[in-house]
Formats: structure tokens, C-alpha cells, sequence
């Protein structure tokens, strides 16, 4: 039985992270399209940019570089909305 629970539970941690990684939603825009409209937005150089479901919404989201700060923007997926629109803190670990 012990055997059983800690195979299951290895599975269980090697399955995990693909299942969470994987998005649910296939947008309409693409990422080239998303950041095109961030970048309007925000002009400066991408640092990080994601397909990610935050507050129950899909959403692309780029953390663009200007100067010493990070301006993150939220584009939606569907429709090309801009979602967010903050800067970060840049003592943030985020």
C-alpha cells in the first residue's frame, strides 16, 4: 500500500506542472497581436510577457521595461482590450 501512495503521489508531481502551465482558452489574438497593443500603450522593451487567467479572466500579460521601471500591461485575448495598466514596485518580486 505504501508503495501504491508514494507512486501515485510521484505521478501526482511529475503530471502537476504541465497541467497548470497548460492555458484552457485558445485566444482569438495572438501574442504578436497582444504585445503590438501593449507596446502602444507603453513604448519600451518587453521583459516578460504571459498567456494567464488572473481575477477569472484570460488575459495577455507584458511587463515592458522603461527606464528604471516596469509598466505592466494587460491586453485580453479576445478582444484586444487593454485589462491593465499599472506600474509594478520595483522592489516587487513579481
Amino acid at each position: 500500500m505504501t508503495r501504491l501512495m508514494i507512486a501515485a503521489t510521484m505521478i501526482a508531481a511529475l503530471t502537476a506542472p504541465a497541467f497548470a502551465t497548460t492555458p484552457q482558452h485558445k485566444p482569438r489574438l495572438t501574442m504578436a497581436q497582444a504585445r503590438e497593443i501593449a507596446l502602444k500603450r507603453a513604448p519600451g522593451t518587453v521583459a516578460d510577457a504571459e498567456y494567464e487567467r488572473e481575477k477569472g479572466a484570460w488575459r495577455y500579460s507584458f511587463d515592458i521595461r522603461q527606464g528604471k521601471r516596469i509598466h505592466e500591461i494587460g491586453v485580453d485575448g479576445d478582444t484586444g482590450r487593454i485589462v491593465e495598466d499599472s506600474y509594478e514596485n520595483p522592489k516587487s518580486s513579481d
